[in-house]
């Protein structure tokens, strides 16, 4: 069995879907930090999940730089309306808020768009809204610089990493392996077989 690597949550992480109670675990967190303003994301991956049988924990952790825990709460949460799929646990749209949250610490203009675009939403209810008026509130920002940069960096956060290869069927990379011909080429589960005569024995030579 491949066991997913999930270091890209931060030196934290763990990963796995809320429904069971996580294991202890170390946390490089002192109150100090805590103290300073850093935040922190918690989640647990659901019991019986493809990713639970992949991961190796059912916990998962990600520390924040410069984002407090309800600013990545709230981002989370955008992500989940900008980019919704019900497959992929919080532990894949905690890779949005940690690769935000590097950038508004290398970047005090993107520190700044980031906290000004989270407070705006806070300050309409978004958190507690319902489906409906979340959606509202986030297409009402379609064009903005905020919303532009959320957006813009979903693309890569949530589908180049293994948890959601592992969640869509992706197998990753191929070339380094001898291309897909031999490795999921016809691989189409979610379409119906197609006719011998549509799909001739392909040229291997």
């Amino acid at each position: 069995m491949r066991s997913i690597p999930i270091s890209a949550l931060g030196r934290a992480a763990l990963c796995d879907e809320p429904g069971q109670v996580p294991a202890q675990q170390h946390l490089p967190l002192t109150r100090r930090e805590l103290l300073r303003g850093s935040g922190l994301l918690l989640g647990q991956l659901s019991a019986g999940s493809l990713l639970a049988a992949l991961a190796p924990s059912t916990a998962w952790a990600v520390e924040l730089k410069v984002l407090t825990s309800p600013q990545g709460r709230r981002l989370l949460a955008l992500g989940r309306v900008l980019f919704p799929h019900k497959k992929l646990p919080d532990a894949v749209y905690a890779l949005l808020v940690k690769d935000l949250d590097a950038k508004a610490a290398q970047d005090g203009a993107t520190r700044d768009l980031l906290a000004q675009g989270l407070a705006a939403l806070g300050q309409q209810g978004f958190d507690k809204a319902a489906a409906a008026q979340r959606l509202a509130l986030v297409k009402a920002l379609e064009g903005q610089p905020f919303f532009n940069l959320v957006r813009g960096q979903c693309v890569s956060s949530l589908y180049d990493n293994d948890m959601a290869f592992a969640v869509f069927g992706y197998p990753g990379s191929a070339w380094e392996k001898g291309g897909y011909i031999t490795r999921g080429f016809q691989d189409l589960k979610w379409l119906p077989a197609p006719p011998p005569e549509a799909s001739p024995p392909p040229f291997i030579g």
